[in-house]
């Protein structure tokens, strides 16, 4: 009996004092094999940048990551050319904004451009690339997008210039000649068209009669317009004689210049926009367009 109990203990010493496996030779129950350090070795494959995505109406597109292409929403909104991004927020805000097919009330959300689907209303929304174009705008043409008398519009002039839809930053008269700015960057167009710290504007005004010294003066120290006072920046001669002028204004539209002669007895007979921004109608003749370049761009949006 004692020599079994001795045999039965030898047999659990000996079990006990084996020595534990450790480092790339151990082996767990899910037969993972770590390094000395306990970490994972990393994954030495290929991985796959792109791959197919099918919509729910069967169509494949190719992304890249989840989160690359996020936008915020009232960008995109703003570039289909509805709205500008403040007031994206504001439609956002009130709930008529949905983002396959449930409604967004939260300002800063983000979206997939190419995956996701955005209605305002019943409107399918599609995201634009921003175009700036320059036309030098002839008379007979209304510087709108729709007339409701029928008449001829800037878009007459554009053609299909682009898919994109653009809109007039400046409003020309039908009668005013010259620089106009079309694009769908409404954020930059409300900017370069603030009433107050809109961008310098220098119009060739031409009248029916001389104009005075005091008249040139009573501009730059302004003239009362519909309750608000309207002064130009510069106001000067331009030519040999004294019934063209040369004016640099950066708030209002031109018709304020014609209403500034009408108060001073004077008819304005013509009125031309030489600049806009930066912007001139050099090389490019009369009721032709064309796009601006990256310089331009990057001028404009620095402004």
């Amino acid at each position: 009996m004692l020599s079994i109990l001795i045999k039965i203990m030898k047999k659990r010493v000996n079990k006990s004092s084996k020595p534990v496996q450790k480092g790339r030779n151990s082996t767990r129950k899910d037969g993972f094999k770590p390094k000395s350090d306990g970490k994972r070795e990393p994954y030495k494959g290929k991985i796959k940048k792109n791959f197919r995505v099918v919509r729910k109406d069967g169509s494949q597109v190719n992304a890249i990551k989840k989160d690359d292409k996020l936008i915020r929403l009232n960008r995109f909104i703003a570039h289909s050319g509805i709205c500008s991004r403040r007031e994206a927020d504001d439609l956002i805000a009130v709930g008529v904004i949905k983002v396959n097919g449930k409604i967004i009330t939260e300002l800063g959300t983000k979206i997939d451009p190419i995956l996701d689907r955005i209605h305002y209303e019943d409107q399918l929304l599609n995201g634009e690339k921003l175009k700036y174009l320059l036309i030098n705008k002839p008379k007979g043409f209304t510087s709108t997008v729709d007339d409701p008398r029928k008449k001829k519009t800037v878009l007459n002039l554009m053609g299909s210039a682009c898919k994109e839809r653009l809109y007039p930053v400046d409003r020309l008269g039908r009668s005013t000649t010259g620089v106009l700015l079309m694009t769908n960057d409404l954020t930059l167009a409300k900017k370069l068209n603030h009433y107050v710290h809109g961008a310098p504007k220098v119009y060739s005004v031409t009248l029916d009669n001389e104009v005075s010294v005091p008249q040139l003066r009573k501009m730059r120290e302004g003239i009362l317009i519909e309750g608000t006072t309207i002064k130009v920046d510069k106001v000067d001669y331009a030519g040999k004689g004294k019934r063209t002028v040369g004016i640099e204004i950066h708030m209002g539209e031109s018709r304020l210049i014609k209403q500034m002669f009408t108060i001073l007895g004077l008819e304005v007979m013509q009125i031309d926009c030489v600049l806009f921004a930066g912007l001139t109608k050099k090389n490019l003749p009369r009721g032709n367009w064309r796009f601006l370049d990256q310089k331009e761009i990057k001028y404009l949006l620095m402004m």
